[in-house]
């Protein structure tokens, strides 16, 4: 059986039961082999927001993941200067494992944006499928995609996964105001946070 490699990349500021879910929901629908979390160290579109140090991040990723053999995590973009465009992380991981599918997994408001994206075209030469995380709100319109991007039709795999209004940001916000986020995060995370103090 071929190697199919899911990418899920990210700020993880913190990881959190949704990320986890999306990840597992990924997993089987995409039926990939293996699915590395690529923590994401300085994100462009983030600059002007204050983020965890990499080392936090790094360690709580660990935490989140322990326990699923199928997830791993990727130094592929901590290991290198940025900037860090998504067709280098793709190629860099496909010259690791030979013979490998290649397959970013990005959410729906992403592929609206793909078009804009550092070279788009080349993305979709250099992998196997789009994973797509399909919200209901998600309309990206692909024929007017395919206007900009033939072929992308025959690579956007939709990934149905429950929809649910957990994020990193509304974490960090419940944790400064000293309010529970107990349940929103794997135990070992939500002790991690508690033990260094982040986001008071």
């Amino acid at each position: 059986m071929t190697d199919r490699i899911g990418l899920f990349g990210g700020t993880f500021d913190p990881p959190h039961l949704g990320h986890l879910i999306l990840a597992s929901e990924a997993q089987s629908q995409l039926e990939l082999t293996r699915l590395l979390w690529v923590l994401t160290p300085d994100p462009p579109h983030k600059q002007d927001q204050v983020i965890t140090s990499v080392e936090h991040r790094l360690a709580m990723v660990k935490l989140a993941i322990q326990d699923d053999p199928g997830f791993e995590l990727s130094r592929v973009e901590l290991d290198r200067p940025g900037p860090h465009f998504t067709l280098d992380t793709i190629r860099i991981v496909a010259e690791q494992n030979p013979g490998a599918e290649i397959v970013p997994i990005i959410g729906g408001d992403s592929l609206r944006d793909l078009p804009k994206w550092h070279e788009p075209k080349e993305i979709l030469y250099a992998c196997h499928w789009v994973g797509v995380m399909r919200r209901p709100s998600d309309a990206a319109n692909l024929e007017a995609l395919e206007r900009e991007l033939p072929g992308i039709s025959s690579k956007v795999h939709y990934v149905d996964a429950p929809l649910l209004e957990i994020a990193s940001r509304d974490i960090r916000n419940r944790i400064a105001h000293g309010e529970s986020v107990r349940y929103y995060l794997p135990s070992a995370v939500y002790e991690y946070i508690e033990e260094h103090h982040l986001y008071k």
